[in-house]
């Protein structure tokens, strides 16, 4: 096991042992603790009680943080001519179709999120062997397939993420930055933990939350008490 550094004892001794903080609480902490010299991330893990092997026990959602993630998002839009200005306009990295397809093919994957038409899923679906393992490949679940490519655009933009609940039955994403002031922290967990709530399948019994953990990269988690939730 690696030695820990002195700011990392430092940062370990402010966590008390046992305690579940509330969501505010460990907004504040986790930037207390985190010694990093580069603005990390602040990542939430959520265990929830549910079976992913079982099709009707997969969460899975999307969700628009209020202060957004904190992170530039390159946005590739694959749509007709008739909405590439649009898409532009709305802040799309790259703009096209034919052109890109090709370039996805040769191996280009030097983008976060792709959004497209639904006429043209028939062309992106063989591109499931590259965009597949990345998690790129569109979906209508996360709305990053539509007829409005603008508004999806948009909306990615000013802090829309995807996420899923993993093999483990944990769903872990970013929602934010340790540069935020602790307000923000909270108020992107806070709804991120909202939105979670809502899609409890109804296959799923017992505990669905079972614990919830903020922590930013290279940080010890701190543990929320899920009552907290606002």
């Amino acid at each position: 096991m690696a030695k820990l550094t002195k700011n990392q004892k430092l940062a370990a001794e402010k966590i008390e042992a046992g305690k579940l903080y509330t969501v505010a609480e460990a907004a504040a902490l986790v930037k207390e603790i985190t010694t990093t010299k580069f603005d990390a991330s602040v990542d939430i893990d959520v265990r929830l009680g549910v079976d992913p092997r079982k099709a009707n026990q997969m969460v899975r959602g999307v969700v628009s943080l209020p202060n957004g993630t904190g992170k530039v998002t390159r946005v590739l839009a694959l749509c007709g001519s008739d909405q590439e200005a649009a898409a532009k306009e709305a802040g799309a990295d790259y703009v096209g179709l034919d052109e890109y397809i090709e370039k996805i093919k040769a191996g280009w994957t030097d983008v976060d999120v792709i959004i497209t038409q639904p006429q043209y899923m028939g062309k992106i679906g063989a591109l499931g062997r590259v965009l597949g393992p990345r998690g790129l490949m569109p979906n209508p679940k996360s709305g990053t397939v539509t007829q409005d490519v603008a508004k999806a655009v948009k909306e990615v933009k000013q802090g829309k993420i995807d996420f899923k609940v993993d093999k483990f039955g944990i769903v872990h994403t970013s929602i934010g930055k340790v540069s935020f002031d602790a307000k923000a922290i909270a108020e992107n967990a806070n709804v991120f933990i909202q939105t979670l709530l809502k899609l409890k399948p109804a296959a799923s019994k017992g505990t669905y939350v079972k614990s919830i953990y903020l922590s930013s990269t290279m940080s010890q988690g701190i543990r929320i008490d899920a009552k907290s939730i606002e």
